[in-house]
């Protein structure tokens, strides 16, 4: 069984990486959780459980 590794450890782990190793990880992550949204709306849009919106019909919908 694995250790469970505290959140105090995990953050001396990151220390050790270097700053160029977090930022490239850290954009990876990202990328794949866009693309994993983008998967899901195109789904959705399938579906026509979306329908397609300007910009501006899209910040309408923020300030209202």
């Amino acid at each position: 069984m694995a250790k469970a590794t505290s959140f105090n450890e995990l953050l001396d782990a990151v220390d050790h990486l270097s700053l160029d190793v977090v930022r490239h990880r850290i954009a990876e992550y990202r990328r794949q959780e866009i693309s994993s949204l983008i998967s899901s709306a195109r789904k959705e849009y399938q579906q026509g459980k979306l329908s397609p919106e300007t910009p501006q019909d899209i910040m309408n919908s923020i300030w209202s």
